[in-house]
C-alpha cells in the first residue's frame, strides 16, 4: 500500500497532466515499482465507483431481492474494472509496433491515476442517480456533462504523457476509448445486463 504522500504526489501529477502540463510526469513514479503501484489507483477510485454500482444495481437489479441487487453490483464492478484494465493489456501488445513502446509505462502510470480522478469527477452524477432515479432526467444530464469533461481531461493527459504530437496522442486516446467501450458493451451483452432507456 502506498503512503498518503506518494498517493497525493501521484494524483497531483496526473491532475497536472490532465490540464495538459507535461511536467506532471515528474511527480509520478515511473520505475517498475511505480508501474505496479499505480494500480493502487483502483483502491483510491473504489469508493466513488461503488456509489455508481449501487445506484445502477438498485435501478436495474431485482428491487425485491438483495441477492439480485448484489449480483448485479458484482457484474457492474466486473465491467468497470475490465474496461479499466483490459485496454491497458491490449496497449501493451501493440505499443512497440505503434511506436510508443518507450512511453508505455508513462502512459499506464498516468492513466491509472487519472482514472482515479475521473471516478471522483463522476461521483456527483452517481449520487444524484442514487437519490433521483429515473424517470428524472437530471442524473443523465449531469452524467453526460461530467463524462464529456472527463474525456477532455483524459485526452489532454494522453497527449501530454505520450509526448509525440497531437496526431499520435489522438490515435492513442481514440484507441483506448474505443477499446474501453468495446469491453463495456461486450460484457454487458455477455453478462445479460439490460440497461434501462435514458429518460427523454
Amino acid at each position: 500500500m502506498l503512503s498518503a504522500d506518494e498517493t497525493s504526489s501521484s494524483l497531483n501529477g496526473a491532475w497536472r497532466l490532465m490540464l495538459g502540463k507535461a511536467d506532471g510526469l515528474r511527480l509520478l513514479d515511473l520505475s517498475a515499482d511505480g508501474f505496479w503501484n499505480s494500480f493502487f489507483a483502483i483502491v483510491v477510485a473504489a469508493p466513488a465507483m461503488i456509489v455508481g454500482w449501487v445506484g445502477t444495481a438498485n435501478e436495474i437489479g431485482d428491487p425485491n431481492a438483495f441477492a439480485g441487487r448484489f449480483g448485479m453490483l458484482i457484474r457492474l464492478a466486473t465491467i468497470d474494472l475490465s474496461s479499466w484494465l483490459l485496454p491497458l493489456v491490449a496497449l501493451a501488445l501493440v505499443a512497440s509496433r505503434a511506436g510508443i513502446g518507450d512511453r508505455f509505462v508513462h502512459y499506464v502510470v498516468a492513466s491509472n491515476w487519472a482514472s482515479a480522478i475521473t471516478a471522483w469527477i463522476m461521483l456527483p452524477a452517481a449520487l444524484i442517480r442514487l437519490f433521483l432515479p429515473p424517470p428524472n432526467a437530471l442524473p443523465s444530464t449531469v452524467w453526460l456533462l461530467l463524462f464529456s469533461l472527463s474525456l477532455v481531461l483524459t485526452w489532454r493527459m494522453t497527449n501530454a504523457t505520450i509526448g509525440k504530437g497531437p496526431a499520435v496522442g489522438a490515435a492513442v486516446f481514440a484507441g483506448m476509448v474505443a477499446a474501453s467501450f468495446a469491453v463495456v458493451f461486450g460484457l454487458v451483452a455477455l453478462l445479460g445486463i439490460t440497461v434501462p432507456a435514458t429518460p427523454a
